[in-house]
C-alpha cells in the first residue's frame, strides 16, 4: 500500500461552509451566527490540507443558510469531486428542486429534533421527506440532544441508511444508561445505522484531551462496531461557545482508535462506501 492511501485518503463526514459575501443568511436559518463561526470553502480546504483530510460531507447549516441550498450546491459544483452534501429539504421542495439536489451531489437530508425550526420528521412534512428519501436512495441523518432520538425511532424504523450526528450528543454526566443514549446503542446493536464520532466538544466542557467522553465512544463503537463508525469535525465549531480547534478533534479519534487498520475504516472506507466516493475508492485501490 502506498503511503499516500495511508496517510492522505479520509474523509471528514460533517462540516459546514459558509460564503457570507454572495450567499447571506436566509430567513429559514435556524439561529443566528457570530462573524467567527462563519468559515468559507476556501477556508475549509485550506484546514483539510493541513491535516492531509482529501475529501469531505459538508452539510447545509440550519443556522445561516436553513433550508436554502444554493451555496452547497455551488460548492458541491466547484470541489471537482471533493464534497458531496446533506441538504435541508424544504417541505415545498418540488420535483425540480429535488432533481436538482440528486444531481448536484446531494446524499442525503437531515433533521435537526431539538430545533422546531427544522424540517420536520414527523407528520405528513415527514412522512413526504422520508418517501424522498427513499426514492432518491437518501442517507436520513438525524441531529438531536438529550431523549429526542427515542419518539423518533418509529419514523426511522425501517429505513436503508440512517446517520445519526455528534455521537448523539449524551449528558455525559448522566451515565451510559440515560434513557436516550442507551436507546442509540440498541439502534447501533441492530446494524441499521451509523454513528458519528464527531464534536467531542459538544460533550463536554473538559476540552482535549476529551477524557470524559471515552465511555461513551467506547460504547458506540461497541454497538455500532467499526464498521459503521464515521468521523467528523463539525468545523467551523458552530455556538461552541469557546475556542475549539481542528487538530485536536482529529487527534482524539487518534488516542481513542489507536488501531490505524480501523481509524482507516472510520477515515476512508466507511464513509467513501456511505456517501458515495466509489470512483475515488476504487482509483485508489488500482493505485496501490
Amino acid at each position: 500500500m502506498s503511503e499516500r492511501r495511508t496517510l492522505g485518503l479520509a474523509i471528514d463526514s460533517h462540516a459546514h461552509c459558509y460564503d457570507t459575501d454572495q450567499f447571506a443568511p436566509t430567513a429559514s436559518s435556524g439561529f443566528d451566527l457570530l462573524p467567527n463561526e462563519r468559515g468559507s470553502a476556501a477556508d475549509y480546504e485550506a484546514v483539510l490540507d493541513a491535516h492531509s483530510i482529501t475529501h469531505a460531507v459538508l452539510v447545509n447549516p440550519l443556522g445561516g443558510y436553513g433550508t436554502d441550498n444554493s451555496h452547497l450546491l455551488r460548492t458541491i459544483a466547484r470541489s471537482e469531486g471533493r464534497f458531496k452534501g446533506i441538504a435541508l429539504l424544504a417541505e415545498d421542495a418540488d420535483d425540480a428542486t429535488i432533481g436538482a439536489m440528486r444531481d448536484g451531489g446531494i446524499v442525503g437530508i437531515r433533521f435537526n429534533l431539538n430545533f422546531t425550526t427544522s424540517p420536520s420528521l414527523f407528520g405528513a412534512a415527514g412522512n413526504r421527506a422520508l418517501a424522498i428519501a427513499r426514492e432518491a436512495d437518501w442517507i436520513v441523518q438525524i441531529h438531536y440532544a438529550g431523549d429526542a432520538l427515542i419518539p423518533a425511532l418509529s419514523q426511522l424504523s425501517g429505513l436503508g441508511k440512517i446517520v445519526i450526528d455528534h455521537c448523539g450528543r449524551p449528558s455525559v454526566d448522566a451515565g451510559l444508561d440515560q434513557p436516550g443514549f442507551a436507546a442509540l446503542l440498541r439502534l447501533g446493536k441492530e446494524g441499521a445505522a451509523f454513528i458519528k464520532l464527531s464534536a467531542f466538544f459538544r460533550l463536554t466542557n473538559e476540552g482535549w484531551p476529551y477524557h470524559a467522553c471515552d465511555p461513551y465512544v467506547e460504547a458506540l463503537v461497541d454497538s455500532f462496531t467499526v464498521d459503521r463508525c464515521l468521523w467528523g469535525s463539525d468545523w467551523p465549531f458552530l455556538r461552541a461557545g469557546r475556542r475549539v480547534d481542528y487538530g485536536p478533534q482529529l487527534s482524539y479519534l487518534r488516542r481513542i482508535i489507536p488501531d490505524q487498520h480501523s481509524r482507516e475504516q472510520i477515515l476512508w472506507h466507511n464513509p467513501a462506501r456511505l456517501f458515495g466516493f466509489d470512483a475515488v475508492s476504487r482509483a485508489a485501490e488500482s493505485a496501490c
